[in-house]
């Protein structure tokens, strides 16, 4: 198992986010989007220059995915909307998550085969109340995954037999069979336990090796599983909140990552003052294309 060497890790862009989440780069506008879900704020940062602009959303968005357009697909407040990068205008499509539902969406990612995957969380921490959606091209909705507490990922191995799902409050990452051409999954099954130590799941997604990378809520960290679940790589965060990576960059293999703020202390944000902010690394690997919503 290799440890990057903490030096190795930098601050790309310090947006101070309080609930930074949701890297993806955009290859066509060679940028780095992300999100801040409680700030309702959707960052853009391009690395040829270090420009950073934010504008802020109506809702929590807790994922953004590309489109074959020229928008955004994205889940945010109790539903799915289409956002334009430019204006940040929001298009609302549908509301799956009923207005007496304190809950709202999160983590998610479109499938190899353009479909947009987004699951839901209970605002006040009760478990249960959260569900995985899968959103087709034609607006169709299908609730996948459920009762869910803390919905994050999913992912897909890259030749799109596996799918990588995590429910945070478990401290499991599943791994379930993947059929591309239906959108179903099953045999949903332990990929890695959390059970002891800092450090709960949180955003997971696949590198070009099959390698399986996950953000250590509370764990100061990102680690990186091979696909026998082994632990091969270890990237030091120097905030305790890495929430999600994102590989980007002409050839994919700057690895970015997202961390949160809130739920720092205030009296561990002195030794922690970059929380928040979006860092990059190097680890020698090479990530996947981002897939696009085939709507």
């Amino acid at each position: 198992m290799k440890q990057l060497d903490p030096r190795d890790v930098v601050l790309a862009c310090d947006a101070r986010a309080a609930l930074g989440e949701g890297p993806l780069w955009d290859d066509r506008r060679k940028q780095l989007v992300f999100v801040d879900i409680t700030g309702q704020r959707v960052h853009v940062f391009d690395p040829a220059t270090g420009g950073h602009r934010w504008f802020a959303v109506s809702v929590p968005v807790g994922a953004i995915g590309l489109t074959a357009g020229v928008d955004w697909i994205a889940a945010g407040g109790g539903g799915f909307l289409r956002i334009d990068p430019e204006t940040g205008g929001e298009t609302p499509l549908i509301e799956v998550e009923g207005p007496d539902r304190r809950t709202r969406m999160n983590d998610g990612a479109v499938d190899p085969a353009g479909r947009f995957w987004a699951g839901s969380l209970s605002l006040d921490s009760v478990a249960g109340q959260g569900t995985l959606y899968r959103f087709d091209p034609d607006r169709s909705v299908h609730p996948m995954i459920a009762p869910v507490t803390t919905s994050n990922g999913p992912a897909w191995s890259p030749d799109g037999r596996l799918m990588y799902y995590v429910d945070t409050r478990t401290r499991i990452v599943d791994v379930l069979d993947f059929d591309v051409a239906t959108g179903t999954c099953g045999n949903r099954r332990p990929f890695v336990a959390f059970p002891d130590g800092p450090g709960r799941p949180d955003g997971v997604i696949v590198d070009a090796d099959g390698g399986v990378w996950v953000g250590l809520w509370m764990g100061f960290a990102v680690h990186r599983y091979r696909a026998d679940g082994q632990l091969d790589m270890v990237v030091p965060i120097p905030t305790a909140c890495a929430t999600k990576c994102a590989f980007g960059g002409d050839d994919l293999a700057d690895l970015y990552v997202t961390t949160a703020r809130a739920p720092v202390e205030a009296a561990a944000l002195v030794e922690q003052p970059e929380a928040g902010g979006l860092f990059r690394a190097r680890p020698g690997m090479r990530g996947l294309q981002s897939q696009r919503f085939a709507g």
